[in-house]
């Protein structure tokens, strides 16, 4: 997969600022795994639509889940268009002057047509995708879904193939008119931490956080 871009279209061509376009697919991968929601873009009867969730990924596939009886799942379900997008907030940018002032960050943005997954193997393959991309290895440390459940969850995918991301990272570009003010400049780094993990006040006192819990990190650039 080194090396390997997504080609580029009419609806994924950036073309407000290029310089910070990426087509990399490993680097637009990383954006999507380290990422714990999308929102996804629909449109019924004329009426937009933009709604939060969880989504997990594997290879070139996208997955993402919702209770059957869910509008947009429901809708996305038939293959009409979609659009989804996800964001990380990395820095606050703090130029000299408002106009320069930015954010540092990593989006990337899908366009496609989702499908249901009806195969029951399958389906159950994407809802184990999906906790884990939450939380690695969660799908083994949780009691399992039941049939019931898993009928009552409908599951979709979407092939990646229209995908663009954008990123800025660095200090602000402040106009060289700028640089003698007396004005400060620079970045507010944002991170987002986990604390140590609180247990539910009706566990048993011998049940210890599992690993993937007690050390729970999200994979980042840094390793952080």
């Amino acid at each position: 997969m080194e090396g390997e871009k997504f080609d580029v279209t009419p609806l994924t061509k950036v073309k407000r600022l290029p310089k910070r376009a990426v087509y990399d697919k490993e680097q637009v991968y990383a954006i999507l795994d380290e990422a714990f929601v999308c929102h996804v873009g629909f449109s019924v009867d004329g009426r937009p639509f933009v709604l939060p969730t969880g989504f997990g990924r594997r290879g070139e596939w996208l997955y993402l889940h919702g209770k059957s009886s869910s509008h947009m799942i429901k809708h996305i379900a038939q293959g009409h268009p979609i659009c989804i997008t996800v964001t990380l907030l990395d820095g606050i940018v703090v130029a000299r002057s408002l106009f320069h002032s930015s954010m540092n960050y990593r989006s990337v943005v899908i366009f496609g047509k989702a499908e249901e997954i009806t195969d029951p193997e399958e389906k159950v393959e994407a809802m184990k995708i999906l906790s884990n991309h939450i939380i690695p290895d969660r799908w083994e440390n949780a009691r399992l879904p039941t049939p019931a459940e898993i009928k009552g969850t409908k599951m979709v995918k979407l092939h990646l193939e229209e995908v663009s991301a954008k990123v800025r990272v660095g200090p602000p570009s402040d106009d060289d008119a700028d640089l003698a003010t007396d004005f400060w400049s620079g970045v507010i780094p944002v991170t987002t931490q986990y604390g140590t993990p609180e247990a539910d006040p009706t566990l048993k006192p011998d049940i210890s956080a599992p690993p993937n819990v007690a050390a729970y990190r999200r994979p980042t650039p840094s390793g952080q």
